[in-house]
């Protein structure tokens, strides 16, 4: 099969520079061979032809329910070791267009708006947490505040023992998986080695069973639940009444698809660890990297906060959401750092031609997001943090993608840039931040996606400095 040409080196030395250098790699190979180019990570998975260029990503993008492509979830198995095998990742054809029919209620509308006030509360919450003027990670409070909403807002849990086991133990989940070398036993099967607790791959198994066991816990208390109410009996537990309840995981319970059929307990644990990993990782990224820009940047950090101050007071969710300039913070934010760098990867069915590059039916395709947000006659100066870009012209889906496209783009985008908004205007308006040095951030890896690398920052709330 021809193919365009790639980088020569032998698949493990490639797979070392995805996993350990993925930036450069894809530049390099970008400015060597152009806006497509074919890499080989294992001779498993086989070539992966990478695709930048915005009319090739509509033509991907466009016909992936397997009119020109498909976008098998088997593909995706390296996110199953976490999700499961029946989550929306890993699902191919009608079994995912049926779970992505059952979750898309549950993230838009008046469902997703009425999470504004809990997000706002839980993300002053967590700053009041540290002490004013000492120095943090600014990781740290925005992956508190993200986790924290989602196990609010997917599980409708309160305090308590079971809230406070699953905020650790899927914190340390995913912090063992954030550097480079830990990444590594996710992309190569042959170092999944369980020898032990203290073995990276043990303390993965085992962290991930602790997890199961809570969901599947909270599951058949839910189940009980609804049992009792249909029983016309009312449920002992503690906060909302389950017939009450509008968090994600009762909506999910509640779903019915065509035929009339609900979720499994098991697909509920995949997909409730889909909301829960990629909801949370993600998203805490994206506000870390925007605290890090507004903050750098004394003129981004003025204005937005001369509009949020515009508000007098009126945080509406709504309201918020639509603010403009912070609207380009944010999506200058997904621009320069997105949290993933590719798409989910497509399979050709037939012979197609992409830009030039004509491919045989059986390649494998994806569109590289990293590079896309880099093309200087869709975003001049692409290094530089210009949310401005924003607000003079619009991008169509195949030049700005955050969140992917087609089939597969992210279910959760709208929460995604909803939660994001409400945050950064809740942090701003209440807070005083400050970088706590000048020191420059890069990018890196963090597992299987992207992050800052780290940075101190401090926090203090506006009225003690008044």
């Amino acid at each position: 099969m021809a193919l365009p040409d790639g980088p020569k080196a032998s698949p493990a030395l490639q797979m070392f520079q995805w996993i350990r250098m993925p930036f450069s790699f894809m530049q390099s190979c970008h400015q060597r061979y152009g806006d497509s180019f074919t890499i080989r990570l294992s001779r498993r998975f086989g070539p992966l032809v990478l695709f930048s260029h915005p009319e090739a990503l509509q033509t991907i993008l466009t016909n992936d329910d397997a009119k020109l492509f498909e976008a098998p979830g088997s593909l995706n198995v390296t996110l199953e070791l976490i999700t499961g095998t029946q989550s929306v990742f890993g699902l191919s054809g009608e079994q995912h267009r049926r779970a992505r029919q059952l979750l898309m209620p549950s993230f838009h509308g008046e469902r997703m708006r009425s999470y504004g006030e809990l997000i706002r509360e839980i993300a002053e919450q967590v700053l009041d947490e540290y002490e004013p003027e000492r120095p943090f990670e600014a990781r740290e409070p925005m992956q508190r505040t993200s986790l924290r909403i989602i196990l609010r807002a997917v599980f409708g849990l309160n305090e308590g023992p079971r809230y406070q086991q699953l905020e650790r133990l899927l914190g340390g989940l995913l912090d063992g998986l954030s550097s480079p070398v830990s990444a590594t036993i996710l992309f190569v099967p042959r170092l999944r080695l369980d020898l032990g607790p203290l073995s990276p791959w043990g303390k993965f198994v085992r962290n991930r069973q602790q997890i199961d066991h809570l969901i599947y816990e909270e599951i058949a208390d839910r189940r009980r639940s609804q049992s009792y109410l249909q029983a016309g009996r009312t449920s002992d537990e503690s906060g909302p009444k389950g017939a009450q309840r509008n968090d994600i995981l009762s909506l999910l319970m509640s779903a019915r698809d065509e035929a009339g059929e609900g979720l499994s307990d098991s697909e509920l644990r995949d997909e409730l660890m889909t909301l829960l990993i990629a909801g949370h990782e993600t998203t805490a990224t994206a506000l870390t990297w925007a605290l890090y820009w507004i903050h750098r940047l004394p003129s981004v950090r003025q204005r937005l906060l001369e509009e949020i101050e515009s508000l007098d007071n009126n945080f509406d969710p709504n309201v918020v959401f639509k603010l403009p300039y912070l609207n380009a913070v944010c999506s200058e934010t997904l621009r320069i750092h997105p949290v993933a760098l590719l798409t989910f990867p497509r399979v050709a069915r037939s012979r197609v031609t992409l830009t030039n590059v004509t491919l045989d039916a059986g390649a494998t395709v994806a569109g590289c997001i990293y590079l896309a947000h880099r093309r200087k006659e869709a975003f001049p100066d692409p290094e530089k943090f210009n949310p401005d870009r924003f607000l003079d012209r619009h991008y169509s889906p195949y030049e700005f993608l955050p969140f992917g496209g087609g089939v597969r783009r992210c279910i959760g985008m709208a929460f995604a840039q909803f939660e994001m908004k409400l945050v950064l205007s809740a942090i701003l308006s209440r807070f005083d931040l400050a970088l706590a040095n000048g020191r420059a951030v890069r990018q890196q890896r963090r597992g299987l996606v992207s992050g800052p690398s780290a940075f101190r920052m401090s926090a203090a709330r506006i009225a003690e400095r008044e």
